[in-house]
């Protein structure tokens, strides 16, 4: 028997909605503002999964919303391919300011971090005149044809082939499944030889048009490339005239302490991709790149009829804007350090959790068995997240395995509310293991 609104509303779900459509959670919404979700019986949930990364600046920051509301009286949808409007423009200039990508960049709108993928491998080809793409282990970058051909999660992609050709995929230089006994450089160092060899035996490199790759990779559990890895694949990159392409999707708009993670590198792209928390949930995503590469795609093979929607437009003007008012890279920063300190106490005290890791405040912790990265433990990931669910925090899982706690609570998140999250998140543990 139905007991609760929530229930009903779930039951709805069931019936009518496709089964394919993932459920992460099983918390319903009435209303959202800061980090608090209330659900539809009027239960406050903390939210540390952000809408998977979207909610940077929180829910319904007021000046986003008031963006929106002011755009929708003027006109909701023209198509810039028909009429060009100032909204689209504006966005573009603020994306070049705070992104620049060399001494001339470029842009293109979007509606979601999928598209922006599939046009980023398009101009990238259009740019070398060559078919080849190297992706990774672990990643993940849409489920439309080209992006899920990337994304490196099986269970995404069961029964959805064939899927798109010239997709070569290496092994992400994951430090902590494979660095043992090495230092970071020293690791890295070893990556690039792997690479090379991969150049004589997977592909040319004379016939790759481009290297994507997520600096913190999002679905594949937060894993970080190593800092010398990255640079050294600049080298290869620039050597071999591939495009280097960036996937900051989810790690973006502050989510790491930057506007970009790209940012702690010191490596620029010659092409990125961006989404989510660039609209505070409205759908609108990027390209971003430099200009002459951007330039090589031919009029008429990018975009498409909703690319940079006006209302989605004004309400990532709206939300760049509250952004650097304040100050949300230094929250992230904040955040981030509250995180790691306390999933780091939690990893010295309990030998399943395997690593605690990642970048600003996209942080996450590993679950394994034996203290051994080669054995995940996602069913002890998945009954915290679901005896969390029971105390009113709303988080999620990554990983391949699903043995990733991850954390993408807003940025803007009070510290009271932060620590009463984790302390749930401990407690949880600790009867879990009793």
């Amino acid at each position: 028997m139905i007991k609760t609104k929530s229930e009903a509303l779930l039951a709805r779900r069931r019936k009518v909605v496709a089964n394919g459509v993932g459920v992460f959670n099983t918390a319903t919404v009435s209303k959202a503002h800061g980090a608090i979700i209330t659900d539809v019986d009027g239960n406050e949930l903390i939210d540390f999964a952000g809408g998977i990364g979207v909610v940077n600046a929180g829910h319904t920051p007021q000046a986003v919303v008031d963006a929106i509301i002011e755009q929708t009286k003027k006109y909701i949808h023209t198509s810039f391919n028909v009429v060009t409007y100032e909204p689209y423009v504006e966005l573009c200039e603020s994306l070049v300011e705070i992104f620049p990508h060399g001494d001339e960049t470029k842009v293109m709108l979007v509606s979601t971090g999928a598209e922006a993928v599939e046009n980023a491998i398009k101009i990238a080809r259009q740019a070398t005149g060559r078919q080849g793409v190297i992706c990774f282990t672990g990643a993940f970058h849409g489920r439309t044809m080209m992006a899920m051909s990337l994304t490196s999660k099986v269970d995404y992609k069961i029964g959805c082939g064939p899927f798109a050709p010239e997709v070569y995929r290496l092994e992400y230089p994951d430090f902590y499944k494979n660095g043992q006994g090495m230092s970071s450089d020293e690791f890295s160092d070893k990556q690039i030889i792997y690479l090379k060899e991969c150049f004589r035996k997977i592909v040319a490199p004379q016939e790759v048009a481009a290297i994507i790759l997520e600096l913190v990779q999002g679905e594949g559990g937060f894993k970080v490339v190593p800092a010398k890895y990255l640079r050294e694949l600049r080298k290869l990159c620039d050597e071999y005239g591939i495009m280097l392409i960036f996937d900051e999707v989810q790690s973006g708009f502050g989510r790491t302490g930057a506007w970009a993670a790209y940012n702690h590198f010191n490596v620029t792209p010659d092409l990125s991709t961006w989404a989510k928390s660039m609209g505070s949930g409205m759908p609108i995503s990027c390209v971003i790149g430099k200009a002459k590469v951007m330039d090589a795609a031919a009029p008429g093979t990018i975009g498409g009829t909703y690319i940079g929607n006006p209302v989605s437009c004004a309400a990532a003007i709206a939300t760049i804007k509250y952004m650097k008012e304040i100050d949300l890279n230094a929250k992230g920063i904040h955040v981030g350090s509250v995180i790691r300190n306390r999933f780091g106490k939690l990893k010295a005290k309990h030998s399943c959790i395997g690593d605690v890791r990642g970048l600003g405040a996209m942080m996450a912790m590993e679950f394994v068995k034996n203290n051994d990265p080669y054995q995940p433990d996602g069913e002890i990931c998945q009954k915290l997240i679901a005896s969390c669910a029971n105390r009113g925090l709303v988080i999620i899982s990554a990983g391949v395995h699903k043995n990733v706690i991850r954390v993408l609570c807003p940025l803007v998140i009070s510290d009271e509310l932060l620590n009463k999250g984790l302390d749930i998140i401990e407690e949880e543990l600790e009867k879990l293991l009793a």
